[in-house]
């Protein structure tokens, strides 16, 4: 009698496949979609003139299903009032990971000089953080190089780069409230 009851008892939670990581990770992306949220740089390496500090940045999760999301990454030019709509972070899922690649276009929307670079997430990484390699980097310099991404959802999404296990470049955003007025599409996309 204890058999015949068990057997068409549902799967409990415990017994249910959880999500890997990287997937849990991909999932804290997605949640964000439709939304944009603004912040600012922390930190930089010395000598490197991208950004002042004191600029308005902002994140945008633009375009997102299943497999994929394509975030834009907006900075404020604070000289002449205007933004660089240039860039959108791609984030692939894939069976085993993830895979980041960096969009860069022009303002008439051609792609730029250098883009779709980007590298694949290694290590199991943990739901709210996963580290992409740049293989090419890696090579060039004997250690680690490439990119580190960290989502706490209501709190704040971090991307930057990195060298072995430092942070080189990085910007922080607050998702605490998403902004009320969301920014135009970013150049090459619609």
């Amino acid at each position: 009698m204890l058999i015949l009851t068990s057997c068409g008892q549902p799967e409990s939670e415990e017994t249910a496949a959880e999500p890997e990581p990287f997937e849990q990770f991909y999932n804290a992306l997605a949640e964000q979609c439709g939304n944009a949220y603004p912040g600012g740089l922390t930190q930089e390496p010395e000598g490197d003139e991208m950004l002042t500090g004191t600029e308005l940045l902002v994140v945008h999760f633009r375009e997102c299903d299943e497999n994929q999301l394509k975030v834009p990454f907006h900075i404020e030019l604070e000289e002449d009032e205007d933004w660089d709509r240039s860039r959108t972070w791609i984030f692939t899922k894939h069976d085993d990971g993830l895979e980041l690649r960096h969009d860069h276009r022009e303002r008439d929307g051609s792609e730029d000089e250098v883009t779709m670079y980007g590298g694949f997430s290694v290590g199991e990484g943990t739901a709210i953080r996963q580290e992409f390699q740049s293989v090419e980097r890696t090579e060039e310099s004997g250690i680690f190089r490439g990119w580190r991404i960290e989502i706490v959802p209501g709190d704040r999404y971090t991307y930057g780069t990195i060298r072995g296990e430092e942070w080189s470049w990085r910007v922080d955003f607050d998702l605490s409230e998403p902004m009320e007025e969301l920014p135009p599409a970013p150049w090459g996309h619609e």
